[in-house]
């Protein structure tokens, strides 16, 4: 364990928490598990308890409270989190909380008290290049079930635009039907783009929500040279969190989009037309989408772009909406806490009326739609591009 896992600022930071409760109000883990232990407010007291054992006056006071199966017990506590972000977006004191929380994971870490499932995110990362130890060479075995499949995959040696797909779109069936439909919104509106195909490894982020942060430059170089080969200038991607990583950890080489803020200039350029679809639809933000890169309102221009759609918000959005309970690596761990978050989320949908909820997140699709199908719920859940791809005028 050591001071050094945390920036100055983070440091300085943690003393400044009032313990009003709001962040324990507003937490997804707390209110599905019931569980004041799972809140924003508890882990910052033991962070500074753990300041006060390593160094200072202190010292020999608290170091013995803060023994190994000690930091084991807080260590499950802290990986029961979505790293939403909201306890950080209603903080009255500012502190940036979501970067705490990845700090303290790492320490855990290199305390050695941290859940098993750690190791498997990093073993399959660094053996199979993807969080699921599936084989890398099949990350763009989707083009296949396309209509028309060109013979090159979409994985040319060159192009403008490379889509970085991700780990979740590429190996899960639920999932594939965004790239699919991305490849069709693509090809509607003449963008010349390629996939990396196997020279894609994940993008690092599920290393951060493992207290990995350290093991993330190998990844960061591959992913930046793969793309350098295709000569391309941007790169666009359908995850809010693989979009997220790119632009807070990686250098800045080229133009990074998320596919709301890409199309949305087809849209207005009337390059893709669109028909009638008829619905009623309710949108939820995606955590790293929304409140992580504060773009809230590309996907509600696409979602008013399409004709007939008719759009209703849930009492909770924006920068308040509730997470689904699909981030911060918390399927793996605690799979029954990720599903008690989705059921909150789906009856917040429910409340609305709406036939379908859209969100601009593989993950957020696939942890709404699993709920919902478990529990025969009858609601369409689709990610925008999905829509758009619904609504093209082909």
């Amino acid at each position: 364990m050591a001071i050094t896992d945390y920036s100055l600022k983070e440091l300085i930071q943690t003393g400044a928490c009032t313990n009003c409760m709001l962040c324990a109000e507003v937490c997804p883990a707390v209110s599905a598990a019931g569980d004041g232990h799972l809140s924003g407010v508890y882990r910052l007291n033991v962070l500074n308890r753990l300041y006060r054992a390593r160094s200072g006056f202190f010292k020999r006071f608290y170091k013995a409270s803060l023994n190994k199966d000690f930091l084991k017990g807080f260590s499950d506590t802290l990986y029961r989190c979505t790293l939403c972000g909201r306890c950080e977006e209603i903080c009255p004191s500012g502190i940036s909380l979501k970067d705490i929380w990845i700090s303290l994971r790492q320490d855990m870490v290199h305390s050695d008290a941290f859940p098993a499932k750690v190791n498997a995110i990093k073993e399959n990362v660094l053996k199979s290049h993807n969080v699921f130890n599936e084989d890398n060479s099949e990350r763009a075995e989707w083009v296949s079930d396309l209509d028309d499949p060109p013979e090159h995959g979409h994985i040319k040696e060159s192009a403008d635009v490379v889509y970085f797909t991700g780990c979740v779109s590429s190996y899960f069936p639920m999932a594939q039907q965004i790239p699919m439909s991305l490849v069709r919104i693509f090809d509607a509106a003449g963008v010349d783009f390629t996939l990396l195909g196997e020279d894609e490894y994940c993008c690092g982020f599920p290393f951060l929500g493992a207290g990995l942060r350290d093991r993330v430059d190998e990844i960061i170089q591959h992913n930046i040279e793969a793309v350098k080969k295709k000569r391309a200038t941007k790169v666009v991607f359908a995850c809010p969190s693989c979009y997220r990583m790119w632009k807070e950890y990686y250098p800045p080489e080229f133009e990074l989009y998320h596919v709301t803020q890409y199309i949305t200039r087809y849209l207005m350029d009337g390059r893709l037309k669109l028909k009638d679809l008829g619905r009623v639809v309710t949108y939820h933000d995606p955590c790293d989408l929304g409140r992580g890169s504060h773009e809230y309102d590309a996907p509600r221009e696409i979602i008013r772009a399409i004709p007939g759609i008719r759009l209703v918000e849930m009492k909770r959005s924006r920068e308040n909406c509730a997470c689904c309970g699909g981030g911060g690596n918390l399927e793996m761990i605690d799979a029954a806490l990720s599903k008690e978050i989705a059921g909150a989320k789906i009856k917040e949908v429910l409340e609305t009326g709406a036939d379908t909820v859209i969100t601009s997140c593989q993950q957020c699709v696939r942890t709404m739609k699993g709920y919902a199908r478990l529990n025969k719920i009858k609601l369409d859940v689709l990610d925008i591009v999905e829509l758009v791809s619904k609504s093209l005028k082909l």
